[in-house]
This record gives structure tokens, C-alpha cells and sequence, in this order.
């Protein structure tokens, strides 16, 4: 279970750090990239560790190879606690990174354990996506 004060800074920094990126405000998203990372680090592998201040920090991680890394990261934490929704979600990120980087057997790897994952979690828009991601690059292999 996550510290609810945690969860709370971290959801208002990714609304902050949304807001900056879209008004592409240099000055504002890196401080709060900064905040971000920084109770990440400090929480890191204590009681107050949880995927979804790793995965939030990827997302909003410019560097694709180094937002991979930290999802990779995510996703231990997320299978350390058996978090199907984040076991879900978080591999379905990386496949979206992975192909825009054309890595596309390591996108279609991600999202096939994402899949197993999803089989367990009520989101049925994440499923969907994952099902649909998947069989684009499946089929478009083939060809």
C-alpha cells in the first residue's frame, strides 16, 4: 500500500509537470522533474517505495533510453508487490518507447507480459490497447 501523502505529491508534480510541458515551460518542468526525482531517490527502497513514483517519473523522462531504465526499474518494484494494474501498464510504456526507438522485439516481448498481466486487472481501455499494440506489431512482422 502506498503513503498516501507521497501519492499526493507525486500526482500534483505530474499535474504541474503536464501543465509545463504543454506551455513546453522550460523553467517550470525542470524544477519539478527535479522534486519528482528527488523523492524517488529518497523513498528508494524504503517502506515508502512504490511503482508508481518510478513509472510517473519515466513518463515524464525526455531521454527514451534512460525512460526505459526507469520503467525497467518500475516494473521490479511492481512485481516485487505483485501489482498486476502497474505489471500492466508500466511494461505497455515501454513497448510505446521501445518501437518509437525501433526496438520492436523488446516492444512485443513488453506487451505480451503486459498482456499476461492485464488478463488479471479491470481496465479494460489498458487492455484493449495493449491487445491492439500488440497485434499491429505481430501482424506488421509477418509482412
Amino acid at each position: 500500500m502506498m503513503n498516501t501523502k507521497i501519492y499526493k505529491a507525486v500526482h500534483d508534480l505530474a499535474e504541474k509537470l503536464m501543465r509545463a510541458a504543454n506551455r513546453q515551460d522550460r523553467e517550470q518542468f525542470d524544477p519539478l522533474y527535479a522534486e519528482l526525482k528527488a523523492i524517488c531517490v529518497d523513498n528508494e527502497n524504503s517502506e515508502k517505495d512504490h511503482p508508481v513514483q518510478w513509472e510517473t517519473l519515466a513518463d515524464f523522462t525526455e531521454d527514451l533510453d534512460e525512460a526505459i531504465a526507469i520503467y525497467e526499474k518500475a516494473l521490479d518494484k511492481a512485481t516485487a508487490i505483485n501489482s498486476k494494474d502497474f505489471m500492466s501498464s508500466i511494461p505497455f510504456s515501454m513497448a510505446s518507447l521501445q518501437i518509437e526507438l525501433g526496438y520492436t522485439d523488446a516492444a512485443i516481448e513488453n506487451l505480451q507480459r503486459a498482456k499476461i498481466s492485464a488478463n488479471k486487472i479491470v481496465d479494460k481501455e489498458l487492455k484493449q490497447e495493449i491487445n491492439d499494440l500488440l497485434t499491429s506489431l505481430t501482424e506488421g512482422n509477418k509482412a
